[in-house]
């Protein structure tokens, strides 16, 4: 037993001093210390963490509608800046959405109901304060491939059915996925192909609406992108009147909002007016085109000189209940899956991103609920599928959100603009339109910079963000959405099956406090200023690194091997049935690289042996062998959460194996760093955890060294830290569990300790080769190896 003060070497310490550990009579004991025997998990305690409550019911319920939480702190300082946001966005989705409604081949009315629908109702699910719902470029896309598909299946079906149907589809499918609460189902779409999405939708919807820009006819915009380019380029010649409308809103709009850019940064007082500014110049920019269609339209509605929007219902005209059957569902069924993922990966990523920007955690699986509601209510007043908006949302937060309920105030807005404006709206030029759906689309794609820190951080990402873009343009967004997806997770995959851990040796280090330097030092001057720390406990320690310097360590630190026939294997990802194997053959493989058989002479005669049998024909004199003999085995389950019936399955195979290989000793297991309980009962099930007796020795028979904690007392940590003084001061204490310790020597140790502290195990008595950490397992282990030497 090592008492509390007194500054014993441990058995790793003794090692690589090169100490001589005197055998002792194995008896565990610990009269000194309070002793835990840690009790396994139970099936009935599995089942009762998934077993509803009334209390946990009742917080469900009340986490549905988060709006509770807020708004009886409301107050008019949060209005004001709803208010100001509500307007700038309204004044934005306005143009938008119709230009969108465009995109998804419906009347631009449709726009103005999405967004009526997605800025009313998000704010009683939301978790987020910045987040804009309506319609957006890449879902009005894919609603608009899916609406001209239907209309080659049911072309008796009007296309703003198919959408509501879709709608209502995609809102029951996601509300689901939310309600049961695994919105961590969006993690497993990587940025990379987030990015690779965005970027090759947008390139591919900024290839289709230049034939509108410019006026061309006679173009298929849902032809492959490269398609659409090669075909715009051949039909250059027949542009019309509506590119001089189309290219120049292009320029203005780029061009205000450059012009803003520079002028906030030169003058920082006003940067709050040049973003209102810049953030109005969609409005502003389709006001002014519209006054001038209307001025060489007025007099030609029934033969416009550019194309027009035309007519716009006033008001919800198509309230409805959507028509939903198996026809309709059956004409849009395959392209489901890639609509639900735009309304995930759009929204969820959107929300994330400003959450992280504004200091505030969302919920994935309640948003979801409140995307999947706004789509199952939405198709009632004729809603197409609708998402989070990044445009909208970035400015949305500029414009000094407080709360959700900016939402309102946008409704509110868009509502005005359907009752009040579809007058203004006959004369908006589609050439117009064009150029708001390039310019907002033109933010979503990946810049340069980007790309380049996805090499720096994981060269194959870039690969797959190219496939992506590439795919989208080739081929289909829904593909690119799907290529991306699937090579992501084809990597994860082999990653997991392919990883393979590291054997781990010995380096003595001590921590080094370097002084802070002013830049005019050279490198060795502060080199030499570096004063080394006080031998101590905290600061002389035992590191654990890769035999072969695998994690970029210094390669000129020598690593030593942590004791002769003793391997330390630390698992790199998991311990389940994927990489089991990979683990357990690099594992054997270099225990009978670095091992000599105990006793060759069990093998038997050549007609005994396995066939597959790696040792030599005529087994030679293992004298001049100077290899060890295997004694144990210590497995870092520092990256472990989980095992599976494979995996452990595996593991008595190893063990089965080595004993063969090492009898008639027995090889040890020991575990560190082991953090979950049914992992330990999975391993003690597996009979690891103590050590196998041989024929005629009983179980106790062998050393056990334990963590103990101090509990408190005046010469305690806890109270070293209270007082202020130095972390120096802090004792970490390693019990050893003597084969015999007489009362009397029992109460010596005492006598060294802190009088008022008390002492406590870490963990279970029960379980020996259970480790706290590797220091502990090695000195267990170096323990045990020099016990059996005498």
């Amino acid at each position: 037993m090592t008492s509390p003060t007194h500054k014993a070497r441990t058995p790793l310490e003794r090692f690589l001093g090169a100490d001589h550990v005197e055998p002792e009579e194995s008896v565990p004991s610990i009269t000194n210390a309070d002793p835990y025997i840690e009790r396994e998990p139970t099936v009935a305690e599995f089942l009762e963490e998934f077993t509803p409550t009334f209390h946990g019911i009742a917080e469900y319920a009340y986490s549905l509608f988060p709006f509770l939480s807020w708004i009886g702190k409301y107050n008019l300082i949060w209005f004001l800046g709803d208010m100001i946001a509500g307007i700038t966005v309204g004044a934005v989705v306005v143009p938008q959405s119709m230009a969108y409604a465009q995109l998804a081949q419906l009347p631009v009315e449709y726009g103005l109901y999405t967004s009526f629908m997605g800025v009313l109702l998000y704010w009683f699910f939301a978790t987020s304060k910045d987040i804009t719902i309506g319609p957006v470029a890449v879902m009005s896309q894919v609603t608009g491939n899916i609406v001209l598909s239907a209309a080659d299946s049911i072309p008796d079906v009007e296309g703003h059915v198919v959408a509501s149907a879709l709608a209502v589809i995609i809102g029951a499918i996601v509300t689901f996925i939310g309600l049961a609460r695994v919105g961590w189902i969006v993690e497993v779409i990587p940025l990379p192909a987030i990015c690779a999405f965005m970027t090759g939708s947008g390139v591919s919807i900024a290839a289709g609406q230049v034939p509108k820009l410019m006026g061309i006819s006679g173009v298929n915009t849902r032809a492959p992108t490269y398609e659409v380019i090669i075909h715009t380029l051949k039909n250059l010649g027949s542009t019309k009147i509506d590119a001089a409308l189309g290219l120049t809103a292009l320029v203005m709009l780029y061009g205000i909002r450059a012009i803003c850019s520079t002028l906030a940064k030169r003058q920082p007082q006003r940067a709050k007016l040049f973003f209102f500014i810049s953030t109005l110049r969609t409005a502003f920019v389709i006001l002014l085109y519209t006054g001038i269609s209307a001025g060489i339209n007025i007099h030609r509605k029934d033969d416009p000189m550019v194309s027009i929007i035309e007519t716009v219902p006033s008001g919800f005209t198509h309230a409805a209940a959507p028509e939903i059957n198996v026809r309709i569902i059956k004409s849009f069924i395959s392209e489901l899956p890639a609509a639900v993922i735009v309304v995930l990966i759009e929204h969820i990523s959107i929300s994330k991103s400003f959450g992280r920007v504004n200091n505030y955690i969302i919920d994935p699986s309640q948003e979801l609920v409140a995307i999947g509601v706004t789509n199952l209510l939405g198709p009632f007043l004729g809603a197409y599928p609708a998402t989070g908006s990044f445009s909208r949302t970035a400015i949305k937060a500029k414009a000094g959100v407080r709360t959700p309920f900016a939402g309102v105030i946008t409704a509110i807005v868009v509502l005005l603009a359907l009752y009040a404006l579809t007058a203004v709206f006959f004369y908006i030029p589609n050439a117009a339109l064009a150029a708001v759906i390039i310019h907002a689309v033109g933010d979503v794609i990946t810049p340069p910079r980007v790309i380049y820190q996805f090499w720096r951080v994981s060269p194959i990402e870039v690969i797959i963000f190219f496939a992506g873009v590439l795919v989208t343009i080739f081929s289909s967004i829904e593909n690119g959405i799907y290529t991306t997806i699937s090579v992501s997770f084809a990597v994860v995959i082999v990653r997991l099956f392919q990883t393979q851990g590291r054997f781990l040796g010995v380096v003595r280090i001590r921590t080094m406090r370097a002084n802070v330097s002013d830049g005019t030092s050279s490198p060795d001057t502060i080199a030499k200023e570096v004063p080394i720390d006080d031998e101590n406990e905290t600061s002389l320690r035992a590191g654990f690194l890769p035999l072969d310097h695998g994690d970029g360590s210094n390669p000129k630190v020598v690593v030593r091997n942590p004791y002769p026939g003793v391997f330390i294997y630390r698992f790199a990802e998991g311990f389940n049935y994927p990489n089991a194997s990979r683990y357990l053959n690099h594992l054997t493989e270099t225990v009978f690289a670095n091992c000599r058989r105990t006793n060759p002479s069990l093998l038997g005669s050549l007609g005994d042996r396995p066939w597959n049998d790696g040792e030599p024909r005529h087994i030679k004199d293992t004298g001049n062998d100077d290899r060890p003999i295997l004694k144990a085995v210590i497995l870092d389950f520092s990256t472990v959460n989980n095992v599976d019936v494979t995996s452990i399955q595996g593991l008595i195979d190893v063990r089965n194996q080595l004993d063969r290989f090492a009898a008639p000793e027995i090889v040890d297991w020991h575990f560190a760093n082991i953090e979950n309980r049914w992992t330990k009962r999975a391993l003690a099930a597996a009979g690891f955890g103590f050590r196998t007796p041989r024929d005629g020795e009983a179980a106790g028979q062998w050393k056990a060294i334990f963590s103990i904690a101090d509990l408190g007392g005046d010469d305690s940590p806890s109270a070293a830290i209270a007082l202020g003084e130095k972390a120096s001061q802090a004792v970490r204490q390693d019990i050893e569990a003597v084969d015999t310790i007489s009362g009397q020597d029992s109460e010596k140790a005492l006598s060294k300790g802190p009088s008022n502290s008390r002492l406590i195990a870490v963990q279970g008595l029960n379980r020996p080769y259970f480790h706290l950490d590797l220091q502990e397992a090695l000195d267990a282990t170096i323990v045990n190896a020099e016990t059996k030497l005498h």
